[in-house]
């Protein structure tokens, strides 16, 4: 029965599967090497007809199995229940409360989330910004598809491949070499090819120790980075604080924060200048708007972490939207892939988050 006014859609069902999906740069990182995307596809059925749709990326094909596995054993709690993403939520995590609703178990229900957002946009008729309360604008993106840790000559080719031609105006560059001579060559290689004033974030990858952060910290002070991301370990709110308080140049954290608690807990710490929480960490859509409220309490710069589709939707109602990370792992697999206009994601009107499949695609790259 399709849901009217008074018989509010219901989900029917709850499918997902994994896909490895080629890299068309390879991104080498202080944390290892990345050459294929290992994404889950979420789909959820409703009453009204129609089908959200999200994504999870999962740090290592190891973890595809089990997480389409989790996801399809969530089918049965879900399955007739109405398209209310808190109770949804609540739900899920107060099934889950003696595992702990960490690790893959959140991402599940983050995925969830997601798609069950989606859905209500697609039966409102409304790209999620305006039913989120926003509207579609344009959200400055900087391109994180490479310079990994590749050498000055390899990341300054790279870098002026990632401009694309005025496609973009912001890149991201990857640091955590064996010596800071290094960290420092890589950066002077891209900061002379790119135009004057270009944005250029590092990141490090949770790589160094404080005292070590601190230590290269004070020399890239001098070379003018938008900020340095995830000096540290995550979890080391404490040891993040002390990096923040030693350097002038910013300090970026917030892709490993396990909700909004998480994050609340590093604010107070005082672990960062700015803020990044990722979609399918901070506990999707729901998790992303209390995650927001949280940085516009405390003043804080938010920027997004992967998931550049459903992330430009909510960064147009963050109310201290910073910078969106673009990624295009997913590209391949989606009907309409994500556009960048000048240094801009452009967030369109049609209903839902941006998240369909190019089918053909998926087929392509199924893993089994």
């Amino acid at each position: 029965m399709a849901a009217t006014q008074n018989t509010p859609a219901h989900i029917t069902e709850l499918r997902a599967r994994a896909v490895l999906v080629p890299m068309n740069r390879p991104l080498q990182t202080a944390g290892g090497t990345f050459t294929q995307a290992p994404l889950v596809l979420i789909d959820i059925a409703t009453s009204a007809g129609v089908t959200g749709h999200s994504y999870l990326f999962s740090p290592s094909a190891l973890a595809l199995k089990s997480l389409v596995a989790l996801l399809t054993d969530f089918n049965s709690p879900v399955a007739k229940l109405p398209l209310v993403p808190h109770d949804i939520e609540m739900l899920l995590n107060r099934r889950m409360t003696l595992l702990g609703a960490q690790g893959l178990v959140g991402l599940a229900i983050s995925g969830i989330d997601m798609a069950v957002w989606d859905a209500l946009a697609l039966i409102a008729g409304l790209p999620l910004a305006r039913l989120l309360g926003g509207a579609p604008r344009p959200i400055p993106a900087y391109n994180s598809c490479g310079l990994s840790l590749l050498g000055p000559e390899n990341v300054a080719r790279e870098a002026l491949e990632l401009l694309d031609n005025g496609r973009f105006n912001a890149v991201k560059l990857r640091l955590g070499y064996a010596t800071l001579e290094e960290d420092v060559a890589a950066v002077h290689a891209v900061k002379e090819v790119v135009p004057a004033g270009t944005p250029v974030m590092t990141d490090y990858n949770q790589s160094l120790t404080p005292a070590e952060a601190i230590r290269r910290g004070h020399v890239l002070d001098e070379l003018d980075l938008f900020w340095i991301e995830e000096p540290v370990r995550a979890e080391d709110h404490a040891g993040n604080a002390m990096v923040a308080a030693a350097l002038k140049t910013p300090v970026q954290i917030g892709e490993n924060f396990l909700g909004s608690r998480d994050m609340a807990r590093a604010l107070a710490a005082r672990a960062c200048d700015y803020a990044m929480p990722d979609a399918e960490r901070i506990g999707g859509v729901s998790g992303w708007m209390r995650a927001a409220a949280l940085a516009d309490a405390a003043a804080m710069p938010m920027s997004t972490h992967l998931f550049p589709e459903i992330s430009s939707h909510l960064m147009c109602v963050t109310p201290t939207a910073h910078w969106l990370e673009y990624v295009d792992w997913a590209s391949p697999i989606l009907a309409t892939p994500l556009e960048i206009r000048a240094g801009h994601a452009v967030v369109r009107e049609e209903p839902g988050s941006g998240v369909a499949w190019n089918e053909d695609a998926v087929k392509q790259y199924l893993y089994q």
